[in-house]
């Protein structure tokens, strides 16, 4: 007689670690929102999308393959947008990964290099994914906090990277505060990081940065280092292509592109994507003046929002963290009923804050007005 175990429940299969995970908060639903405020324009401010959208020659690029290309499977290699993006920095194309937004490269470099138990060090507050990924195959992740003013802590990264971890992940500038490592600070990080270790260097915002004269170019500060590196950076963010998922990352060598195309799937990155990426990368113009007004915008509503008593970081991406002094569920759920969506800030020791993103400057002074008057609410 043959003897089965028990059948197996959906939960039971799982594990621990998977279970364990916290969820990937995308923000609030925009058809809900909707239907709770009764506006059909919800302003949605929870997911740093650009308000001023893609290149015109994205669209041109794009008509013809709609018309007869989307039967077809995409170029695995992504050879002709490799070789934009090489031809752009100056980097060998087997040096070139690509990827269904960065956040992808992300998952890709913890599946090849880590393993349970690895350390993994990261920043707090920072992107979920930073973590969620590696604790996903079993990693231990350590964060380092910022400064009480949101600063570089270099003892605290000093004692943190002395611990020995195997994957480093660094955003610059930080994602959610929008502040920036100077290339002191970035040079500090790079030298205390451990050559056995692979330094990860995140900068999906970095093309709104680049006009703070503080702000380091992360690939001229790693191109002469001897240790394992990679530069991740995304077309979702300033060149307005959050639709299409693509992403690329810049490595130190080849050898860690092949290890990557191990664990990828081998056509990650749809066809109408890659060539809206080529057609947005040549369009300087379109990228100057989403830049230009981004910042704009980014210094006219923080300095309205301080001046209604807000404490907000300064910021060198496309966002804004700011201190609502109040729990910031309760602040994200009265926005709702106005029709704005942000996203509320969960990680410990952040509860009171929000992360906005902007929008166009009418937008923009709604929801300032809006926060104003929801944290007014409980103010003596």
């Amino acid at each position: 007689m043959n003897h089965f175990p028990e059948p197996a429940t959906s939960a039971s299969l799982v594990r621990r670690e998977v279970a364990g995970l916290p969820a990937y908060d995308p923000g609030a639903d925009t058809d809900k929102v909707a239907a709770l405020s009764g506006t059909a324009h919800v302003i949605k401010l929870s997911n740093n999308e650009s308000p001023y959208g893609a290149s015109p020659s994205v669209a041109e690029a794009l008509s013809p393959r709609l018309a007869d290309g989307l039967s077809r499977y995409p170029d695995p290699t992504g050879k002709r947008l490799a070789e934009a993006i090489g031809t752009r920095l100056s980097v060998p194309v087997d040096r070139i990964v690509l990827g269904n937004g960065s956040e992808n490269i992300l998952e890709l470099l913890c599946q090849a290099v880590l393993g349970p138990r690895d350390l993994v060090t990261t920043q707090a507050p920072g992107f979920s994914l930073h973590e969620i990924f590696p604790r996903m195959v079993g990693a231990r992740v350590e964060k380092v906090p910022v400064t009480a003013e949101f600063g570089f802590d270099a003892a605290a990264w000093r004692d943190a990277l002395a611990l020995g971890p195997k994957l480093v992940f660094l955003a610059n500038p930080c994602n959610p505060t929008g502040a920036i490592l100077g290339t002191g600070e970035l040079e500090r990080v790079v030298a205390g990081t451990p050559r056995s270790a692979l330094l990860v260097l995140d900068e999906a915002y970095c093309e709104f940065a680049r006009p703070n004269p503080e702000y380091p170019d992360g690939l001229a500060v790693l191109r002469g280092q001897d240790r394992p590196w990679i530069v991740l950076r995304t077309f979702s963010k300033a060149y307005g292509l959050a639709g299409l998922r693509v992403g690329f990352g810049v490595a130190s060598d080849s050898a860690l592109v092949r290890a990557l195309d191990r664990v990828r799937t081998p056509y990650n990155v749809n066809q109408l994507a890659q060539d809206a990426a080529v057609a947005a990368l040549g369009d300087h113009a379109h990228l100057a003046e989403t830049v230009r007004r981004t910042g704009l915008e980014i210094a006219r509503v923080t300095d309205r929002l301080r001046g209604a008593g807000f404490s907000v970081v300064a910021s060198s991406a496309n966002f804004l963290f700011i201190d609502t002094n109040r729990r910031s569920d309760q602040v994200t759920h009265e926005l709702h009923r106005a029709g704005i969506i942000v996203k509320a800030w969960r990680e410990p020791g952040y509860e009171n804050f929000i992360r906005a993103s902007l929008s166009t400057p009418e937008d923009n002074d709604f929801f300032v007005r809006c926060l104003t008057e929801t944290c007014a609410k409980d103010r003596p």
